[in-house]
């Protein structure tokens, strides 16, 4: 057995069975806790509902667990049981230019993936969801997405592989320095374009109609010094009971967006508190400084392909009998998840410190109270378990745990 193959099995088992006991940890917290409702949330939250929070993490943990052992065996079975190299030869023996071939093969590769994947993703939508109440989702919606998500990769990212791979092809030693400068606008690109143009091809976004809770945005943006291109409203109840609220875009583009579940269930004043966090986000800088380690990141990992590609073990230890340039960028995209699961703590512990940054800037511009009521709420219409395991959510959480925030935010004490 190649040395490389050897690292690369232990590495993969590490992280499945790490996983593994992650999410057994998590069930056994949420078990020995089922029967009580934490006592901060007390008079908040009813017993029934803490129980069905309780199930559906349990229940969620265990379609985890079969979706990472399915995972992990359809990687054994495109490496070393020879998909790849049976995608490879199937588009070989088409003698079209190897330019072509690569993004041919990466892309039935990325459909076959996906086909593989549906069976989980439907019993999740229509099964788990439906089972505790929060699937809006009507079949056709599901097809329509699917479709439409499909043709929209095949628009978008046919010619962003076709640029990578002519630069791995053409660009010299430092292809690399121009695939990651590509692959930066290409995603700067995105978050332009997303809320104009990709978003409302499958939901729809009107303004906010309420005229006082206009008002009260409108003073709390000025308050804030936010420009923006306006707050809308998504029809997030066509799909799913969650709740939530985000602001997306860049420059003139930025715009705030409301899921119609969360205002039907938040008073003004919560409605505020929580446009107030994300809020935070923006003036703390979280998502330039998300992009930045993004893409340092992706110069790192890119800088780590540009030497891989050139060692023949790296292709023989992964089951791959012909070395080329797409071979190498997708096995790179294969093997890099299980690596990079052991920083996942580091990302997430980060994480979970600019929410407590955006939770403090809530506080300072509106109160703690109607910031803390809506994350109850939020917490107790999205089913999300009071008493994870301490463990898990150090690894996967990146919002802080329930009591953990919860107390944050009461013991805050503005500057």
């Amino acid at each position: 057995m190649h040395i490389f193959t050897l690292v690369f099995l232990v590495v993969v088992l590490a992280a499945l069975i790490t996983q593994q006991y992650l999410i057994n940890r998590q069930a056994k917290s949420v078990t020995a806790h089922r029967d009580s409702v934490p006592e901060a949330f007390r008079g908040k939250i009813s017993l029934e509902e803490h129980q069905q929070a309780a199930d559906y993490s349990i229940a969620k943990g265990n379609l985890g667990k079969i979706d990472l052992i399915v995972g992990t065996g359809l990687l054994f079975i495109w490496t070393f049981g020879g998909g790849l190299n049976v995608l490879d030869q199937f588009w070989m023996a088409f003698e079209i230019p190897q330019l072509f071939q690569g993004v041919l093969v990466m892309l039935s590769f990325l459909l076959i993936s996906s086909l593989l994947s549906l069976p989980l993703q439907i019993y999740e939508t229509f099964v788990l969801e439906e089972q505790f109440g929060f699937n809006h989702t009507k079949v056709s919606t599901f097809v329509s997405d699917l479709l439409k998500m499909t043709l929209l990769t095949l628009i978008l990212y046919t010619p962003l592989l076709l640029l990578i791979l002519w630069l791995m092809q053409s660009a010299g030693q430092l292809w690399w320095i121009w695939a990651w400068l590509t692959i930066c606008g290409f995603s700067l690109l995105m978050l332009w374009a997303y809320p104009t143009f990709i978003a409302p091809i499958f939901n729809e976004f009107k303004s906010l109609e309420n005229e006082a809770l206009q008002q009260r945005i409108h003073n709390l943006l000025k308050k804030c010094g936010f420009s923006n291109n306006g707050v809308f409203v998504m029809d997030g109840s066509r799909r799913s009971g969650h709740g939530n609220a985000y602001f997306t875009g860049l420059g003139n583009k930025k715009r705030i967006v409301f899921f119609d579940t969360l205002l039907e269930s938040l008073t003004p004043e919560e409605i505020e508190a929580v446009l107030a966090h994300e809020l935070g986000h923006y003036k703390h800088r979280h998502v330039q400084k998300s992009m930045v380690l993004t893409f340092s990141l992706t110069f790192a990992a890119l800088a780590l392909l540009s030497w891989l590609m050139q060692q023949p073990w790296f292709y023989l230890g992964l089951g791959v009998g012909a070395a080329s340039i797409h071979m190498a960028l997708l096995l790179f995209m294969l093997v890099a998840p299980s690596f990079g699961f052991f920083i996942k703590p580091i990302l997430s512990y980060w994480q979970r410190r600019h929410e407590f940054e955006a939770d403090a800037f809530a506080i300072e511009h509106t109160d703690k109270q109607p910031l803390s009521h809506a994350l109850v709420k939020l917490y107790k219409e999205n089913a999300a378990t009071l008493t994870p395991d301490t463990l898990y959510s150090s690894v996967y959480d990146s919002h802080p745990p329930a009591p953990v925030r919860i107390h944050h935010i009461e013991s805050y004490e503005p500057l």
